[in-house]
C-alpha cells in the first residue's frame, strides 16, 4: 500500500538565538501529528548578517538535536567539553538527555543551507547521560539511486547502515534528485514518516509540494517522490511514534509541567547538569 499525504506544514520566517534568521516548520502546534519529531528549523541564506550572531550557550533536556549542514559551517561547543566544527554535508547529533549546555556558532560562508531537528526521547530515557557525536562526510554513505544520490545520515537503507542513535530508531536520508526523475522508497508500514522539501518543489505521493514544506505520510509500505523541472533536495525521516505526553518549555521537553518546572529550578540553583566534567 502506497503512502499518501496526511498533513503538510510550510515554514514561516522568524528569528531565534541571538538573531538568526530561519524558517520554522515544525513546533508546538505539530507535536501530535509529527511525533516523535518535535521541531524542524531550516536555514537558507546567502547573507551572513542574517545568521552569524549564532546561538549562544543555552540548555537542553529530554531531546536529541540533529543538525545537518548541507552548505556552510557550524561550530558546536558544550558543557561536556566538546568543541567541533561541521561543514558541507556533515551532521551534529547531540543527546541532551538529563541536561547539557551548548552553543552553536555559524561562521560566514557563501550560503548557509541546512536543517535542525529535535527528536523526542522516550519518557524512560529522558534523564539518560548526555552525549555528542559528529557525523563527518566519510561516515555518510552516498548511494546511487534512479536519477540521483541518497546520502544515508542515520539508520538503514536496504543493505546499508548509517549512524545509530541509542534511544529511537531514525532512518534519515538526504536525497538529491535530478530534474524529471521519480524515486520510490520502500518503508516499514507502521513507521512515522515525514519528508521535508529542503530545496525545490516536488511531487510527493502524487501531490505537488512547495519548497520548505514538511509532509506527514499515512501508513504504507512505499512512498513515491518525483522531481519536476529542477534538481531537488529532500530529507526523508522515519522513526517510531511515541504516543507519550509532551510538556515543552523553551529548550526543555519533558512529559509533565512539573518536570519542566523542576528543570528550570535546577538551572537557577546550579544543579541542572548531572554529568560533571573536570577540565
Amino acid at each position: 500500500m502506497k503512502r499518501k499525504i496526511k498533513d503538510r506544514v510550510t515554514g514561516f520566517r522568524t528569528k531565534d538565538g541571538a538573531g538568526v534568521n530561519l524558517v520554522r516548520v515544525l513546533g508546538h502546534n505539530t507535536i501530535e501529528t509529527f511525533d516523535p519529531i518535535l521541531m524542524l528549523d531550516s536555514f537558507d541564506s546567502t547573507n551572513p548578517d542574517e545568521y552569524t550572531a549564532g546561538f549562544p550557550m543555552h540548555p537542553h533536556r529530554g531531546i536529541e538535536t540533529i543538525s545537518l549542514v548541507v552548505r556552510g559551517h557550524m561550530v558546536h561547543r558544550d558543557s561536556l567539553g566538546h568543541e567541533d566544527g561541521i561543514s558541507d554535508g556533515e551532521v551534529q547529533w547531540m543527546t541532551a538527555g538529563s541536561g547539557i549546555l551548548h552553543e552553536e556558532k555559524l561562521p560566514a560562508s557563501d550560503r548557509l543551507l541546512g536543517v535542525q531537528l529535535w527528536l523526542n526521547m522516550p519518557k524512560k530515557d529522558k534523564m539518560a547521560a548526555p552525549e555528542y557525536h559528529s557525523i563527518k562526510k566519510n561516515d555518510i554513505k552516498e548511494i546511487p539511486i534512479d536519477g540521483g544520490i541518497l546520502r544515508l545520515i542515520s539508520g538503514n537503507y536496504k543493505e546499508y547502515e548509517g549512524f545509530k542513535g541509542k534511544y529511537l530508531p531514525l532512518d534519515y536520508y538526504h536525497i538529491m534528485l535530478q530534474a524529471n526523475n521519480k524515486f520510490t522508497i520502500e518503508t516499514e508500514e507502521n513507521k512515522s514518516v515525514l519528508v521535508f522539501l529542503l530545496s525545490g518543489d516536488a511531487k510527493v505521493a502524487d501531490e505537488t509540494i512547495s519548497e520548505k514544506t514538511a509532509v506527514k505520510l499515512t501508513k504504507g509500505d512505499s512512498l513515491d517522490i518525483e522531481s519536476l523541472n529542477e534538481d531537488i533536495q529532500i530529507l526523508f525521516i522515519s522513526s517510531d511514534k511515541l504516543d507519550e505526553p509532551v510538556s515543552w518549555g523553551g529548550p526543555i521537553v519533558m512529559n509533565t509541567k512539573e518536570e519542566v518546572q523542576q528543570a528550570f529550578a535546577e538551572l537557577r540553583n546550579g544543579s541542572f547538569l548531572k554529568e560533571k566534567v573536570e577540565y
